[in-house]
């Protein structure tokens, strides 16, 4: 008979094995994201180094999203199919690898193929650990805080990114900011092997090369066809059609394959994983056109200067970073169909809020929208996290994770492409600020609806 101390020693040690796992999986996050971050600040001094253009520096950032955005599917099958830790920790070890070499890269064109390589480490860690996060905290109500902290992540990168690439780049150059990951990382790998149990759902599953080509295919032409949209129209419908092309086959090898595609097709026919993925696009969708969009009009008036658009940043950042562990809880109080579609429309109401404020001579309308952006993304990211790999068995946990994060993907790289051009098309100022900031709270506001009736059908 098993006493009652022994039980409760037992539930401590569960309890502090899952907290090591947790903060294991977070750190990793955490690099990947603050690699991402601190990237943006450093475009000018790589520029200035290697005498590169703007079209190569544009690459220096968006070859490791198209390789991420090409290859998520991938890393959430995989993770599947040969064991989730096994996957993460494949993952750490290629984005170490990828840090070390853009650190030190001799050209650009170097730089450019290890930031594609950091872009495969991302798309294998990434959803592993979200998977992991499915498999290792099975109630619901756990789960959920677990994902509002492994949500907060982003939120951490965001605020301190920015902040540490330009103190690194200001007194120690460019390649700082790699170097400065690789320990982190290799923390990660390390604490992973104890902390992290392996799991694996194969159940007759396997790896379909010509629904990974396809889909690659699909992927990347889309995403580049947004890179390129301003620039080479022609090229952008090129890649627009070979996506469109590519999808539809995409779909036909997927309806032949059944239960062991890539992507199990019934998978969308989950009324809360349609919302969850709908919502997810929206939301990123206006929270990089705000990034992208808020400080260039800032510094191509004059307002603020690189540093100072930084700091006007940080109210979005330090909101997600403070209600995003304590999203679960709230979810619990309100339910999940008004954590998730409220959140996303809050995020809407701060676009308008900075388009509305546009024209105005003080900041303080912009940086109140900001809030509203930084509140909404805290309440909505980890009950969205919650709902999409909650839904599915946990044999699909990584294929929903990486569904999600290719949601996620796609809804960054079409709101800066988009409202870029919207802002663009208006020929740049506030007035080119508000059409984008209106045009993206109207798509929000619609991901927001579809999350919410979703929600509610499921319920």
């Amino acid at each position: 008979m098993t006493r009652p101390g022994e039980v409760s020693a037992l539930v401590g040690r569960i309890v502090k094995r899952r907290g090591v796992t947790l903060l294991t999986l977070c750190l990793a996050v955490l690099v990947a994201q603050i690699d991402t971050a601190v990237v943006n600040l450093a475009t000018r001094a790589i520029g200035a180094y290697f005498h590169a253009g703007v079209g190569a520096l544009q690459w220096v950032v968006d070859s490791y999203n198209l390789t991420y955005a090409v290859l998520l599917l991938t890393g959430g099958l995989l993770a599947d199919l040969y064991g989730r830790r096994r996957v993460f920790l494949a993952g750490t070890a290629v984005f170490t690898i990828a840090s070390l070499l853009c650190a030190l890269a001799p050209s650009v064109s170097v730089l450019i193929a290890a930031r594609a390589l950091a872009g495969v480490g991302a798309a294998l860690l990434l959803p592993a650990s979200l998977a992991i996060v499915r498999v290792v905290w099975r109630d619901p109500v756990e789960r959920g805080r677990a994902l509002g902290i492994w949500a907060a992540c982003n939120g951490v990168a965001m605020a301190i990114g920015p902040t540490l690439g330009g103190v690194l780049i200001r007194h120690f150059g460019w390649r700082s900011i790699f170097f400065v990951v690789v320990p982190l990382s290799i923390a990660a790998m390390l604490l992973a092997i104890p902390a992290v149990p392996e799991s694996s759902d194969p159940h007759g599953r396997h790896f379909d090369g010509a629904a990974q080509v396809t889909g690659a295919l699909a992927l990347g032409a889309l995403a580049y066809a947004a890179i390129v949209f301003r620039e080479a129209p022609v090229a952008c419908s090129i890649a627009g059609c070979v996506a469109v092309a590519s999808f539809v086959a995409f779909v036909a090898i997927e309806r032949r394959h059944g239960e062991s595609a890539l992507v199990p097709l019934d998978i969308f026919r989950i009324s809360a994983f349609r919302g969850a993925i709908a919502a997810t696009t929206g939301m990123t969708f206006g929270m990089y056109g705000v990034l992208f969009l808020l400080p260039l009009t800032w510094q191509s008036t004059g307002r603020l200067d690189s540093t100072g658009a930084g700091l006007a940043l940080l109210p979005m950042a330090l909101l997600f970073v403070a209600v995003s562990p304590c999203s679960g809880r709230l979810s619990e109080r309100v339910g999940t169909r008004a954590a998730t579609a409220g959140g996303v429309a809050v995020i809407a109401s701060g676009l308008v809020a900075i388009g509305a404020s546009a024209g105005s001579s003080s900041l303080l309308g912009a940086e109140i929208g900001l809030a509203l952006t930084g509140l909404g993304m805290g309440v909505a990211t980890g009950p969205l996290m919650t709902v999409a790999v909650g839904a599915v068995d946990a044999a699909r946990s990584g294929t929903a994770s990486a569904l999600v994060n290719v949601a996620r993907m796609t809804g960054a790289t079409l709101g800066i492409a988009v409202l870029g051009t919207a802002f663009a098309a208006a020929h740049g100022g506030a007035a080119s600020l508000r059409v984008a900031m209106f045009a993206g709270a109207v798509v929000q506001l619609t991901g927001a609806m579809v999350s919410a009736v979703s929600v509610q059908r499921a319920a």
